[in-house]
């Protein structure tokens, strides 16, 4: 490699947030470690940035601070927050997280569908209450749903969900027939015309302008009454308002929300009074450990980038997500 000593630039929350297991990298890379504020002055001169505060959009207020940076990594499935005109338009090499977060989303979402079809949620509601009242439950058996994103992360929900008996489609970019795990996959665009099969619906897909405002009120208009919507993608696929009304006027049984367009979500969203919504802070994937994986991924990756070795989860930085889903 023609660079002895390259330097590396982490940015956490603080300065003082500091990803594990990085000592490994002493002696072949000069690490840099920052918060935001610091941010335009570390990068100076660095090669590569690794992005522990993976939500930062602190970037590309600093880019001209950048021409020397070749690689970028960061440590979410997402780079919505990342991507911006500049950085497109660059010979920058974009990596990410994908793969650390398939199994522990994709059983976030079984237990969101199996919450709902057992009436959990309603249960707990009635027992703050000290109401007994037998009600019947849905079988999982037999039921359908409709996986929005067709990339690692919706392939291993189709997985999951396909084991307990369900019938999955999954929706992408185009539509086709014969895929290894969901078989028919309709076009996203067409999801108004689709939403309709489906018990439960749920959205995987990545940010990107094709998804952004992707689940309004014509797809929720279309979905079965006592249709179940889980969104573990991004907040901004779901056109909010929308969600609350058709919620409040019955147009859907329920949704299981762990992503929002503003987070936290603010207090005085509807959405936190919505009939049959349940709410969880963003954690979908955030199994015991994840930090320890992320950081570890990233020193594998750092490890192939410093032996001039191809690197892992390239991101097409115009799609805005690794492609290439299927196995």
């Amino acid at each position: 490699m023609s660079r002895s000593r390259p330097v590396i630039v982490v940015l956490g929350e603080s300065a003082d947030d500091r990803p594990p297991f990085l000592d490994a990298l002493e002696g072949r890379a000069d690490l840099r470690f920052t918060d935001a504020a610091g941010l335009g002055e570390a990068v100076q001169g660095a090669q590569a940035l690794f992005l522990w505060d993976f939500f930062s959009t602190a970037l590309s207020q600093v880019w001209e601070h950048c021409d020397g940076v070749e690689w970028i990594h960061v440590a979410a499935a997402g780079v919505d927050s990342l991507l911006f005109d500049e950085l497109r338009d660059s010979e920058v090499t974009v990596t990410n997280a994908r793969g650390t977060f398939d199994r522990p989303i994709a059983e976030f979402v079984l237990a969101s569908v199996l919450a709902q079809a057992k009436l959990v949620h309603e249960s707990y509601r009635l027992q703050q209450q000290h109401v007994w009242r037998h009600r019947e439950t849905q079988g999982l058996a037999g039921s359908r749903a409709l996986v929005i994103g067709t990339g690692a992360i919706g392939r291993e929900i189709a997985r999951l969900l396909r084991a307990v008996g369900m019938q999955v489609r999954g929706a992408g970019r185009t539509a086709r027939e014969g895929d290894p795990d969901f078989g028919t996959v309709v076009a996203s665009a067409d999801l108004a015309s689709e939403v309709g099969w489906c018990d439960h619906l749920i959205n995987a897909a990545p940010l990107t302008p094709a998804t952004t405002g992707l689940i309004d009120a014509e797809v929720l208009a279309a979905m079965k009454a006592t249709a179940h919507l889980v969104n573990i993608g991004r907040g901004a696929s779901v056109v909010e308002a929308d969600l609350a009304a058709a919620l409040a006027g019955g147009q859907i049984a329920g949704a299981s929300l762990d992503v929002f367009e503003v987070e936290p979500l603010p207090a005085d969203s509807p959405l936190w009074e919505a009939p049959g919504c349940v709410i969880s802070a963003h954690m979908s994937g955030d199994v015991v450990g994840w930090r320890d994986t992320l950081a570890r991924q990233f020193l594998a990756n750092a490890e192939r980038w410093l032996a001039d070795e191809p690197l892992e989860n390239v991101v097409d930085k115009q799609l805005g997500y690794v492609p290439g889903g299927a196995p």
